[in-house]
């Protein structure tokens, strides 16, 4: 299975993003982009590739017990930034970024104990991927209209483990399918 753990905005926030995004592909050159679906909003925190089937309640423990060490927390979507010379458009976040690394890091640690082969580790950046390309693309009206954007604040109460199922059809433009593998509830909010 293709694991990662995640945060998720809930609908009303989404909802604020998708006119956002709206008004993004409206600008010039937005044909250029590929967007990403509201079925794919999310932030990632750990990213666990291929992961045995029976590895997953090892994970999912140590997701649970990483969860528990955590206290809810405040975060909103704000500003926005790119990785790769614009191959990767993001939404920010701001709020309690501070608890939201340290969540980011015990995910990535779960992982490691339960016998996952994690990446290298960088530095976590709050980002929820709006937008990709093949190429370097020039981002900056992109970005200057996402500097204005912040969503209402939201409470932070569950970490969740996501499966992505890849698209198989090679239809250009087909998403990829994200389900809910398992969810845990952060510190005080079990």
């Amino acid at each position: 299975m293709r694991l990662f753990a995640a945060v998720l905005p809930p609908e009303d926030v989404i909802g604020a993003l998708a006119d956002e995004v709206d008004a993004l592909r409206a600008l010039d050159g937005a044909d250029g982009l590929r967007w990403t679906e509201r079925a794919g909003w999310h932030f990632t925190l750990a990213f666990y590739g291929e992961v045995d089937e029976d590895t997953v309640p090892e994970l999912t423990a140590r997701l649970g017990k990483a969860a528990a060490r955590t206290e809810p927390f405040l975060l909103a979507l704000s500003g926005g930034g790119q990785f790769g010379r614009g191959r990767a458009l993001w939404m920010g976040a701001s709020g309690d970024l501070r608890t939201m690394r340290l969540l980011a890091e015990r995910s990535e640690a779960a992982g490691r104990k339960a016998g996952v082969a994690m990446d290298e580790h960088r530095r976590y950046t709050a980002h929820l991927t709006v937008a990709r390309s093949r190429d370097a693309v020039d981002v900056r009206p992109y970005l200057a209209a996402m500097e204005e954007f912040r969503s209402r604040t939201w409470t932070v109460e569950e970490l969740v483990l996501v499966r992505s199922h890849l698209p198989r059809s090679g239809v250009p433009g087909e998403q990829p399918r994200y389900e809910a593998v398992a969810r845990r509830a952060l510190g005080a909010a079990r």
